[in-house]
């Protein structure tokens, strides 16, 4: 069934007074989580200020101690809980947004966008692209910075794409571009190019369209799920839709930083350009094809 801009206008609102009361929540939480802490710390100064030999209270202290060690794990834990669920509200009030987005477009009402807009647009995507926040011991999943896609994937209506295009008899050029539709039937994407002014929709064969990460990756927890240094990727780059062959340089110290990447580009001396800094959506594994920038 379509959803409507009043539909979609009142799951928006919901969702966001949902979010209001979640934030005081989290702020409870967060109190509590502090007095449990400095419980903690003046339990463990008082151990370590007392005599070192056995005496009655040192069993107490040590018990002491442990209920309010669990009683911090315990507020720890329902801070996450709140924290996960509000996460789940933004994630939804991003997904219904999208679907609404794409039901315009589809009814023809697509708005054309200069290059100006279309670059802030684009960066705008990649810094609020989801942050994959895991528990204790789980790996960051398929999608999720470098991590690929599962061999199954398909990606869906309005997911970003690079896509290898023919522009020419003798050139081909990998693109940023948004998936239109899957057809089954050819086993083939139709997308469009995300660069409006060029007005064009390609069927490619799967092989030709790899599908943009899902999530950003966080350095601190999720190293293995970035591109180390010194691999070849393909990159977008800077100010154009298009991917080109490039080496990682540095990582992204923090999930809100950037690769920092060299595009390969004859034209200077040692063959690779000057370093340019690529947010983690627009980094991606190489695949055959155009690629040199240009």
């Amino acid at each position: 069934m379509p959803l409507t801009a009043d539909v979609a206008a009142q799951q928006v609102q919901e969702r966001l007074r949902s979010m209001h009361r979640l934030i005081y929540d989290i702020e409870a939480e967060r109190g509590r989580n502090e007095q449990c802490i400095e419980s903690i710390l003046r339990a463990e100064k008082t151990a370590e200020n007392s005599p070192t030999a056995e005496d009655s209270g040192s069993s107490q202290q040590q018990m002491q101690l442990k209920n309010l060690y669990k009683n911090g794990l315990n507020a720890a834990e329902q801070e996450e809980r709140v924290l996960r669920a509000a996460l789940s509200r933004i994630y939804e009030i991003r997904a219904i947004k999208n679907e609404r987005r794409i039901q315009a477009r589809h009814a023809g009402n697509k708005e054309t966008i200069g290059c100006g807009a279309l670059m802030k647009m684009l960066l705008s995507a990649a810094q609020t692209l989801p942050l994959h926040v895991g528990r204790v011991g789980e790996r960051a999943p398929p999608l999720c910075g470098a991590v690929p896609a599962d061999g199954g994937h398909v990606a869906r209506a309005g997911d970003a794409v690079a896509a290898l295009v023919r522009v020419s008899d003798k050139e081909e050029n990998w693109i940023l571009a948004e998936v239109v539709s899957w057809l089954p039937a050819q086993g083939k994407y139709e997308v469009d190019d995300i660069d409006e002014e060029q007005k064009n929709r390609h069927v490619l064969s799967k092989r030709r369209v790899v599908p943009l990460p899902l999530m950003r990756a966080d350095p601190r927890t999720d190293e293995h799920a970035l591109f180390p240094k010194g691999a070849v990727v393909m990159a977008l780059y800077p100010q154009t839709t298009c991917f080109y062959r490039a080496v990682v340089n540095r990582l992204p110290s923090s999930a809100a930083d950037p690769y920092e990447v060299l595009f390969e580009d004859s034209s200077y001396a040692d063959g690779f350009s000057p370093p340019e800094r690529v947010a983690q959506r627009y980094v991606i594994a190489i695949k055959e094809g155009k690629g040199r920038a240009t």
